[in-house]
């Protein structure tokens, strides 16, 4: 069976997603902060397994416009929802809404539940209550300007959960959200990559996987797994072939520094766990002693954004000393993720190109110098 599929992603990696998906095969239609794509179970599977910077994957099981309550409820109800959830199926649905005449989230979530459950009950000839005793199929109810959009989440805890994080610092990226910077530059696995500010090693650890084609859920267990209509047998097969998919005998050069010797000891250990150690040379270094006679490399960068002012100053200091290092390395790309608009002027040279990404709520923007290549 051909399911509707949605990945959805961060606000600002919608491009970086749908590359993906082509890349593999599927044909997409990218929206605001989703793609859409069709697939069957071994599909599912597939992505969730496979993607780098997307959130989650959902079945879309149904689409319509509602302005009253009524509506919403008759619609919900006419939806074929015997086809995914069993009688003892546990189905929480989450609700949001946006720009639209049904405005209270809380009503919109009672009034789906309640619709689903009568149509439950009509087809197993259910009196009272539904058990809810089985396995989970998490539904979300989402209105946008008066259209709805019912979804069934495959994945479970958000894909950003690789399972290697053992220890993080203070404000680490989403290993997803990695992964989107390292698939946003220039790099390919034989030119040398470099993480100045590399906290728990995220950044590093991801290009790795990527350097390797490791699949980042070659290890997580998902959501649908539980549910009775899907077989186990094909996420097994799935994860066989990714794991017969590595590259094991191609040279790494990933560089991870820091200023901090116990986020470089975090670092290690979170790089042991994703089986990519070996992959990448983690140190203790200031920005302003990085020296190297490598060419053709790629630097990706997320300093710390500097939300007091007594951090401002500092921070600033360090973008003045990125500069300082930086320009000269003129056959390398430099990619800079912050949240302070002054950079370039700190930095002291105007980016090629900016990119305006979403950090969880917060915007930031990703400046980026592209290197001219050195042969």
């Amino acid at each position: 069976m051909q399911y509707s599929l949605i990945a959805t992603m961060a606000s600002g990696l919608e491009s970086v997603t749908t590359k993906e998906l082509k890349k593999m095969g599927y044909d997409t239609q990218t929206e605001n902060g989703r793609v859409r794509f069709t697939g069957d179970l071994t599909d599912i599977a597939r992505t969730n397994t496979w993607l780098r910077s997307a959130d989650r994957i959902k079945i879309v099981v149904g689409e319509f416009k509602a302005t009253t309550f009524d509506e919403l409820f008759e619609k919900v109800k006419a939806l074929p929802w015997d086809q995914y959830l069993p009688l003892d199926a546990r189905f929480p649905v989450e609700g949001k809404s946006v720009r639209s005449k049904l405005h209270s989230t809380p009503d919109v979530q009672a009034i789906t539940k309640k619709a689903i459950v009568e149509k439950i009950s009509q087809v197993y000839h259910r009196r009272g209550r539904l058990p809810e005793t089985g396995a989970a199929y998490p539904l979300e109810v989402s209105i946008v300007k008066d259209e709805v959009m019912l979804t069934l989440d495959t994945t479970g805890p958000s894909l950003f959960k690789r399972g290697y994080r053992v220890n993080k610092g203070d404000a680490p990226l989403k290993e997803n959200f990695a992964a989107a910077l390292v698939l946003l530059t220039n790099w390919h696995p034989d030119r040398p990559f470099y993480d100045p500010v590399t906290g728990s090693g995220t950044i590093p650890i991801e290009a790795a996987l990527i350097g390797r084609n490791i699949a980042p859920g070659i290890h997580r267990h998902f959501t649908f797994e539980g549910w009775d209509w899907y077989d186990t047998q094909i996420l097994d097969t799935v994860q066989e072939e990714a794991r017969a998919a590595i590259i094991n005998d191609r040279e790494l050069q990933i560089l991870g520094g820091d200023i901090d010797q116990n986020m470089i000891d975090v670092a290690k250990v979170n790089a042991q766990e994703a089986g990519v150690l070996h992959d990448i040379s983690f140190k203790q270094l200031a920005v302003k002693d990085f020296k190297t006679d490598l060419h053709d490399g790629v630097i990706v960068a997320n300093p710390p954004y500097g939300k007091r002012l007594s951090d401002v100053d500092s921070v600033r200091k360090l973008y003045r000393q990125m500069g300082d290092v930086y320009r000269p390395l003129t056959d390398w790309s430099k990619y800079i993720l912050t949240s302070d608009l002054h950079f370039q002027g700190e930095y002291g040279e105007k980016a090629t190109k900016r990119r305006k990404l979403y950090n969880g709520a917060l915007r930031v923007d990703l400046f980026q110098y592209w290197g001219k290549r050195s042969h």
